[in-house]
């Protein structure tokens, strides 16, 4: 075994052990051969570099030693649950190649990564609008939401399934304790429908008005949430017969502490119909950032492009109605086919500050994009998108650096002293866990 292959088996932990950083590492040129390496490999490697094993929640690069908090090296919390979907999707791999060794550690991997993140964050107090430790943006608690409901599913947890009620319910209806009317523009209320993306100011927040931006990040994440539940709640269930009530100087609230089964799929269908005239611009499928007055705003982006073939495909796996299919493929074909930088996926980082937060945060928007492909090409038989797929995989798995890792760029080299944000590196090992041939 050479050098290099020695040191991605040992992965980052093991060198700094060693003496060894990422810094004064020597880096070869080696050819790879994307046979040789095995998705759990590239998997392992990525949580060798970026996950904190004494809280099990993730880091924000691979140059912080801790994930303390939001200021003090964790991962964003609205990225977190990301890395939980990483650890269900291996898990349901090894469960398909039939490995129980390695299903039975990437179960348990996913448990402690619920367990470490409901403690990290506020038991999941999602009326808590701390801005270290909790809640302050509509679409953060909905992300949490879906990745919750999937583990409720996937893991046999009736806890993560009432987080995901009681998170869900937070964002349509708002909150007693902030003060905010949530996240669902009532058109009854003259808001015009859809849902708005943030509360402000964080703290005494104003009431949302219809001219509120209403963002495809927290429009299509809530089809998809709905549909989740709808998918997991018991059928038969009757509506809240005794919801949370309160008023304040905005008027009289009502929120349920869940709602039925049928009740689910209404929300995702209307919030649906309004996302899809509102942010789905010409041509077909290219999802703008926001709306304003009905307007469009802002441009695409590739996870928004995820989102919405994301509530599409769960819509048509649902109801079978193919004007669903025909969407998510529109949006798969406007990301491939227009959004793509030399054939990979885009990396929409600040090219003048990359390592500004908010640009490494994006780094996470291909492994959005790649969870809901999944659903169209895996579950909707949509094959004609795999070879795109493949082609990126191919070209992380070349590029990767000595600590197994690629950056956001997959199509170029990673150097092995460059600090890499876990959101970036998320890219490759999410399509393989998902895609693995």
């Amino acid at each position: 075994m050479n050098l290099r292959n020695s040191l991605l088996s040992l992965g980052a932990a093991a060198l700094i052990g060693l003496g060894m950083s990422s810094c004064s590492a020597s880096r070869k040129t080696i050819v790879f051969n994307p046979a040789t390496f095995s998705t759990f490999q590239v998997y392992d490697d990525f949580n060798r570099v970026f996950l904190d094993s004494a809280k099990y929640i993730y880091r924000n690069t691979s140059k912080d030693p801790h994930a303390t908090d939001r200021f003090h090296g964790a991962a964003a919390i609205w990225c977190q649950p990301m890395y939980v979907d990483m650890a269900l999707n291996a898990m349901l791999l090894a469960q398909r190649e039939g490995n129980v060794v390695k299903e039975a550690q990437y179960r348990d991997l996913a448990n402690r990564l619920v367990d470490g993140n409901v403690k990290q964050y506020l038991n999941f107090d999602f009326d808590n609008a701390d801005e270290t430790y909790g809640w302050f943006i509509y679409d953060d608690i909905q992300w949490w939401t879906i990745t919750m409901a999937r583990a409720a599913k996937l893991l046999g947890r009736d806890d993560c399934r009432e987080l995901a009620e009681k998170s869900f319910a937070r964002v349509w209806y708002g909150s007693p304790r902030v003060g905010d009317t949530g996240s669902y523009a009532d058109p009854e209320k003259g808001l015009d429908g859809g849902m708005f993306w943030q509360w402000q100011p964080l703290r005494n927040p104003k009431k949302n008005v219809a001219t509120d931006a209403k963002m495809s990040c927290i429009n299509f994440p809530t089809v998809i949430a709905a549909m989740y539940l709808h998918d997991i709640v018991p059928a038969g269930r009757k509506a809240d017969s005794n919801p949370e009530t309160w008023s304040n100087q905005y008027g009289d609230f009502t929120r349920p502490h869940y709602e039925t089964k049928e009740r689910y799929l209404e929300m995702a269908k209307e919030i649906y119909d309004w996302a899809e005239k509102h942010l789905d611009a010409e041509p077909k499928g290219r999802i703008v950032d926001h709306s304003v007055n009905n307007e469009h705003r802002g441009g695409s982006l590739i996870y928004n492009q995820g989102t919405f073939i994301g509530a599409a495909a769960l819509l048509y796996l649902e109801t079978g109605d193919p004007r669903y299919l025909e969407d998510a493929k529109a949006g798969a074909e406007y990301s491939i086919n227009e959004m793509s930088v030399d054939g990979v996926l885009p990396w929409a980082h600040n090219r003048r500050n990359p390592y500004d937060q908010g640009s490494l945060e994006q780094g996470i928007y291909p492994a959005i994009w790649a969870q809901y492909m999944d659903l169209l090409i895996n579950n909707c038989g949509q094959e004609q998108y795999r070879d795109y797929i493949r082609h990126n995989i191919s070209e992380g798995l070349k590029n990767r650096n000595i600590f197994g890792v690629c950056d956001g760029e997959m199509q170029k080299s990673t150097p092995d002293d460059v600090l890499i944000g876990s959101y970036a590196a998320s890219s490759l090992p999410s399509l393989m866990l998902l895609f693995n041939e």
